[in-house]
């Protein structure tokens, strides 16, 4: 075949997942983010590359495109068959202010160039990051690195919105140690040049809760809108998000001589079965190389649909998710359980064990995993690399029981996090030892904890010092040591909730109870849980369901 490749900017492959990092110093050489370049692909592949040329039309009746070129001049490129791969552009909605030098987004190395330079040459000590995503959490932490006061201001009332807001309070608290003022629950009205209070010239982010952010630079992290309008003006039939549609082999549903892939198309995710626009990388890649095999005439090659696997780091915590996500199940009205646990990534007894902070939302029919979520340091996307596999080859919490993974006190447990997880969720499923979640304890309202809509006990079984330094009020305290002795003090006509650190001796008291006629159900996550369902609640998000998920 005789292969042309556009290109509109001045490189054919570049990692723009390594661009923050760039920005930060952590990768020093501007080459180092060069994957490969025009001669290559010409000796190696005899493939045509014209960087700086860029696609302005396309003629669907004359097979053709026309392309503007690095001259200046319009040129027309013949075609049996085109595939549209020309990614998304940062989202700069029309707020006031937003063209004031200063304000930069992320997408390209020139962008990032343009970035380091304005950092030196304006000698930048305060930056604003506005969007609280993936983009806006590793700038955060680079400009971090550098020595710069960051505030990071985020619409919603956490960050990482694709993920639940309990599930990232470890990262919140992270960032926060580390010296980032996190701006949550605020929406971005507009930006104002201003002098600072040592005269230099700086920026002013207005919220529309009439908070004011001043910095030296701001970055904006709003997301991306797919580069549709070529597609769209040639009459390529464009889904609800302006992505390009295309059938499982990436064929445009418009025309089967154009294919389509990467960020500008919509895709099919693979738990909800919903369109949706997911500009990553590792989708992109398999989407590329399904579409060369189709246009080849290789059959039987299909996309599956995208699960929404991905990963951030930031400040030593890593977050991670995969599958649906509790408020996506939410939405959509598909019933699920859930089961929260925070085990050690792993042995104790070996040196520098770290907690994992990890949920997994499953099917309360069939246990089938729906979604998995976890914040921590060490293992953790390890851990929703696995539960992403499981959801991916349509296993449920009993096959996480019997998932064989690696194990030596340096990396794991003889009881992996995720092993864990499918026996805490097989026992909820076979009425062992059944869950209640903080959400169901804590209805609104309520006092003292109870069920939701019905009365009840939460019964705290940690110790005594565990006890003092911190607990729910209206709660009873029973220690799991004295419960056996004390059971008669606990009502055997309303629910017992019960609660510990982290939900081990939990299960073992609510065992013994029902064993002994209780109805007893163990609050998943425990205290941990607690925590972080309390500092979510106290950043505006909204965690009661309206109605019970028991």
């Amino acid at each position: 075949m005789e292969i042309v490749l556009f290109d509109k900017g001045p490189y054919v492959s570049f990692a723009n997942c390594g661009l923050p990092y760039y920005v930060g110093n952590v990768i020093k050489e501007e080459k180092s983010l060069l994957l490969s370049s025009a001669e290559t692909f010409k000796s190696r592949f005899n493939i045509a590359v014209k960087t700086n040329h860029e696609v302005v039309s396309i003629d669907r009746a004359g097979k053709s495109v026309t392309v503007r070129t690095d001259t200046g001049e319009e040129v027309v490129e013949r075609y049996d068959k085109l595939v549209l791969a020309p990614g998304a552009s940062a989202l700069t909605p029309p707020i006031p202010g937003i063209d004031l030098p200063g304000l930069f987004s992320l997408r390209t190395i020139p962008d990032s160039r343009l970035m380091r330079d304005w950092i030196t040459d304006h000698g930048v000590k305060t930056a604003v990051v506005v969007g609280g995503g993936f983009i806006g959490i590793e700038m955060a932490e680079n400009l971090a690195e550098r020595g710069i006061a960051v505030t990071l201001v985020e619409g919603q009332p956490q960050i990482l919105p694709p993920m639940d807001p309990e599930m990232v309070v470890a990262m919140e608290e992270a960032m926060a140690g580390h010296g980032v003022k996190l701006a949550l629950g605020q929406l971005v009205a507009g930006f104002e040049e201003a002098q600072s209070a040592d005269g230099r010239r700086t920026l002013h982010v207005k919220t529309k809760s009439g908070e004011t952010h001043e910095g030296d630079m701001v970055i904006l992290g709003l997301g991306v809108t797919p580069n549709s309008k070529i597609a769209g003006d040639a009459g390529l039939e464009l889904g609800a998000r302006r992505g390009g549609r295309v059938n499982a082999n990436m064929q445009t549903l418009s025309d089967p001589d154009i294919f389509a892939v990467g960020d500008v198309v919509e895709v099919t995710d693979w738990v909800t079965h919903e369109q949706e626009q997911l500009p990553m990388a590792g989708p992109a890649n398999r989407q590329g190389r399904l579409a060369a095999d189709a246009i080849a005439g290789r059959g039987g090659v299909s996309f599956r649909g995208v699960q929404g696997t991905a990963v951030c780091g930031a400040f030593g915590y890593v977050a991670a998710c995969t599958g649906a996500a509790e408020k996506t199940l939410r939405r959509l009205g598909q019933p699920f359980r859930k089961v929260y646990l925070h085990p050690g990534h792993h042995v104790g007894y070996y040196p520098g064990s770290h907690v994992i902070h990890l949920k997994v939302l499953y099917d309360p029919d069939t246990g089938k995993v729906l979604g998995g979520q976890a914040c921590g340091q060490e293992g953790t996307e390890k851990r929703v690399d696995v539960l992403s596999m499981a959801i991916q080859s349509g296993m449920t919490v009993f096959d996480l029981e019997e998932a064989e993974l690696c194990y030596s006190p340096q990396f794991g447990a003889a009881k992996d996090p995720v092993n864990m997880a499918g026996f805490i969720a097989s026992n909820d499923l076979r009425g062992d030892a059944p869950l209640a979640t903080w959400a169901d304890v804590l209805a609104p309202g309520t006092a003292p904890p109870r069920a939701a809509g019905g009365p009840g006990v939460l019964l705290d079984v940690r110790e005594a010092g565990e006890w003092e330094s911190g607990h729910v009020e209206g709660a009873v305290h029973i220690p799991l040591g004295q419960l056996r002795d004390r059971m008669g003090e606990l009502p055997r006509d309303q629910p017992i909730h019960v609660t510990c650190l982290v939900g081990q001796r939990g299960y073992y008291a609510t065992r013994a109870l029902r064993l002994n006629g209780y109805d007893a159900r163990n609050v998943t996550g425990g205290m941990k849980s607690y925590h972080h369902f309390k500092a979510a609640l106290e950043n505006g998000a909204a965690l009661f369901p309206a109605k019970s998920n028991l």
